[in-house]
């Protein structure tokens, strides 16, 4: 169906931004999972594990693994990525606004 496609491709182009905005400190990738289901973002497993890869190979994330307990890949935003993340979080604060005023009365 046309609008489901159309929602992914709006969803996709803000996942980056959800996933930056949770990993101002290390987490692991089911714990972010959880954590952007729970703000009402759910992601598949098959979307974010790639993304965190494609992040940090990038230099946006860094990475860490733990071994105290079961072994786990945290991650975090590197000084590139929270400054990328700023730069994000300011576009998308201008287009909500923009959006906003655009879209004004249609209710």
């Amino acid at each position: 169906m046309v609008s489901d496609k159309l929602e992914l491709e709006l969803r996709r182009g803000v996942v980056v931004l959800a996933v930056l905005s949770q990993l101002g400190e290390f987490r692991y990738g089911y714990e972010l999972r959880q954590t952007l289901a729970g703000k009402g973002f759910p992601i598949e497993e098959g979307t974010l594990y790639p993304l965190l890869r494609r992040l940090e190979s990038q230099g946006v994330l860094s990475s860490q693994w733990r071994t105290d307990g079961q072994p786990r890949r945290y991650y975090q935003r590197s000084p590139e990525g929270t400054e990328l993340y700023a730069r994000l979080r300011g576009s998308w604060r201008g287009l909500n606004e923009a959006m906003d005023r655009l879209m004004e009365g249609d209710e």
